[in-house]
């Protein structure tokens, strides 16, 4: 999953940084407005953590701007005002959730998955598409109540973002962001996202698991859910 982090304190930046990483998380930063509409009118996320207070300016434009693009981007603000002036402005304007500094990051990175779970899979724990389940919480993959061994952390969340568009074909450089983030444009081709489909295909297929991720040739991919 594809994080925005908005914070200009660049010690609590990096750790949060660092934390979501080792979660298995993408996780970019800007530390102005100015910088984080820029990202947000170029990608999506799908959460972004924004903090209020920004030396060039109040984190609400963020929101505000996120709400007249009509992006579905999740958002938490982050802030060490514990105003309820600012809870309420930040929900009314559209964000999710409001958390205080300081914070827990496991506390955090609960309230990310939560609001995932609310945006893109109707706030449940456990996905399932035709015969492949997922849990959410555990990052467990089963097919046919079978468990799918061996997913790397990029091929689980290949699948998972497959499974977040059923029938949506998904281009080549729309994997290529969600999966490497600000990092995609550093690669000349899409090698790199060829073999991850690939080995997310084959691990699939020896848990007797095929047919769901369809090539659109010219265009991307394809997942289609097989019935039994």
């Amino acid at each position: 999953m594809k994080i925005l982090l908005i914070e200009d304190n660049y010690d609590l930046a990096e750790s949060i940084e660092k934390y979501l990483s080792a979660e298995g998380y993408i996780c970019e930063t800007a530390n102005t407005v100015e910088k984080a509409i820029e990202k947000i009118e170029l990608y999506e996320y799908d959460c972004i953590l924004l903090d209020i207070s920004l030396p060039d300016g109040n984190g609400f434009t963020i929101l505000e701007s996120l709400k007249k693009n009509h992006k579905q981007d999740g958002v938490i603000i982050i802030s060490a005002k514990d105003s309820l002036d600012d809870r309420l402005k930040g929900l009314v304007i559209g964000a999710d959730d409001y958390l205080v500094k300081p914070f827990h990051l496991a506390e955090l990175s609960m309230r990310i998955m939560a609001v995932v779970r609310r945006r893109k899979f109707n706030g449940n724990n456990l996905l399932n598409l035709g015969d492949i389940s997922v849990n959410l919480i555990e990052k467990t993959v089963f097919f046919n109540q079978k468990p799918v061994e061996r997913l790397s952390p990029k091929e689980y969340e290949l699948l998972l973002f497959f499974m977040s568009a059923p029938k949506r074909v998904l281009t080549k450089s729309t994997i290529a962001e969600h999966l490497m983030g600000d990092h995609a444009d550093m690669f000349d081709n899409f090698d790199v996202i060829y073999a991850h489909i690939k080995n997310l295909k084959k691990k699939l297929k020896e848990a007797g698991c095929m047919g769901y991720i369809k090539t659109i040739y010219g265009m991307g991919y394809k997942f289609e859910i097989q019935q039994s």
